[in-house]
C-alpha cells in the first residue's frame, strides 16, 4: 500500500510512531571529541545508514515506541557537528564563515546565544498542524523587505534566552495540554540550539522545521533524523526577485536542493506566498518546480501578501493582491496539476 501524506507524522501525533529524532537517541555511536570534524562526519554517515534502516523497520512494522536511549547517541554527534559548524558558521548558505561562539556576527548578527520572541500554542497554521506549540526565534537568514515579522527578525538580541532544558520542559507540558507537535520558526540560524532542546524534550511529539529553507547542505544533513515534517517556504521562482527582495544569492539552487533533501527525509508542505506582479516570475516557476521534483509534498498557497515593513521603496509590490491575480494564481496551480 503507497505511504499516505501525513502517515509518518499522524502516527507520531497519536503516538503510534516514534519520532525519528527518539530513533536517533536510540542509536549508540562512539565518538570522541577531540576527533577533527572530518571524522565527525564519517562516524555520522555511518550512523545515519543504521538511522534509515532503522527508520525503515518501524515505520513499516508500527513497532519500538518506547526505544531505550544510549548513553552516547546519534543526536548526540549532530550538536556536536553544530557546535563545529558554528566556530566558522555556515549553516546557511550565506556561509558567512564567523566564529558566533567568540562574538563574531555574520549576516543574521546572531552568536552562539539564541533567543525567542513568543512561544504558544497556535491555531492559525495550516488545519492539519493545529493546535501546534510555535516557538518564533529571533533573526532570520533572509532580509525580506515585505517582512511580516519584521520585529522579531531585525532584532535577534530581542526576546527571551534559550535554555534548552527549560524549553524542552515547557515543549513537554504543552503536549501534556493538547499540543499536536512543536513547531520552531525561522530555526535555520539556531540549528544548534534546536538540536539541543530536542535532546532533552521528553515526550513523542512530531518536530515541525517551519523556514525559508536557505540552510547549508551540512545542515541539511544534520537536519535529517530530527525534523519529522518540513513546513518550508518557496517565495521565488528566479535568483533575482530573491536577491532584489530578500538579499539572498543563489537561491533557486539552494532552495531546490532542500526541498529534495526535505522530500527524502520526512513529509514536506510547501508554502507560496503570491505576490502582487510577480505571478509568471514567481508563482509559476515555483508551481512547476513543486510538480516536477516533489509532486509528493501538499501545497499551501498563501494569498495574505500584504506591504509591511519597507515595502513602501519598492512600488511594484507595495499594493495588496487583486482579485484577477488570485485567480490567476489558482489557475496556475491547476494547470500544472497540483490543484487539491
Amino acid at each position: 500500500m503507497p505511504e499516505l501524506f501525513m502517515d509518518r507524522y499522524s502516527g507520531i501525533k497519536a503516538n503510534t510512531l516514534p519520532a525519528r529524532n527518539i530513533i536517533l537517541r536510540h542509536l549508540d555511536v562512539s565518538f570522541e571529541t577531540g576527533l577533527r570534524e572530518e571524522e565527525l562526519w564519517n562516524i555520522h554517515d555511518r550512523g545515519m545508514k543504521r538511522y534509515r534502516n532503522l527508520e525503515r523497520k518501524i515505520f513499516q512494522t508500527g513497532k519500538a515506541v518506547n526505544l531505550p536511549e544510549a548513553e552516547k547517541n546519534l543526536l548526540d554527534l549532530k550538536i556536536e557537528l553544530s557546535e563545529r559548524i558554528i566556530s566558522y558558521c555556515h549553516l546557511c548558505q550565506h556561509r558567512c564563515m564567523v566564529d558566533r561562539p567568540a562574538g563574531e556576527k555574520g549576516f543574521c548578527r546572531l552568536t552562539d546565544v539564541s533567543r525567542y520572541a513568543a512561544e504558544f500554542m497556535h491555531m492559525g497554521e495550516e488545519p492539519q498542524l493545529v493546535p501546534s506549540h510555535t516557538i518564533f526565534f529571533t533573526g532570520c537568514v533572509f532580509s525580506c523587505v515585505f517582512c511580516q515579522n519584521w520585529d522579531i527578525s531585525t532584532h535577534p538580541e530581542n526576546g527571551r534566552q534559550v535554555i534548552p532544558e527549560e524549553l524542552a520542559h515547557i515543549i513537554d507540558n504543552m503536549r501534556a495540554k493538547g499540543s499536536e507537535n512543536v513547531n520552531f520558526v525561522t530555526p535555520t540560524p539556531h540549528l544548534m540550539n534546536v538540536l539541543k532542546i530536542v535532546r532533552n524534550i521528553e515526550v513523542n511529539i512530531p518536530v515541525i522545521w517551519n523556514s525559508n529553507m536557505y540552510h547549508s547542505p551540512e545542515s541539511a544533513k544534520l537536519l535529517e533524523g530530527v525534523v519529522d515534517l518540513y513546513l518550508g517556504d518557496f517565495k521565488y521562482g528566479n535568483d533575482r526577485c530573491a536577491f532584489r527582495y530578500s538579499k539572498v544569492r543563489n537561491y533557486m539552487d539552494t532552495v531546490g536542493q532542500n526541498f529534495k533533501a526535505a522530500a527524502r527525509q520526512a513529509e514536506v508542505l510547501v508554502r507560496h506566498l503570491v505576490m502582487p506582479g510577480h505571478l509568471d516570475c514567481c508563482t509559476r516557476p515555483v508551481m512547476k518546480w513543486i510538480a516536477e521534483n516533489t509532486p509528493q509534498a501538499r501545497l499551501n498557497l498563501m494569498f495574505q501578501y500584504r506591504p509591511e515593513y519597507i515595502a513602501c521603496r519598492y512600488p511594484e509590490i507595495n499594493r495588496h493582491l487583486t482579485n484577477e491575480e488570485i485567480k490567476k494564481a489558482l489557475l496556475i496551480v491547476k494547470e500544472e496539476g497540483l490543484e487539491g
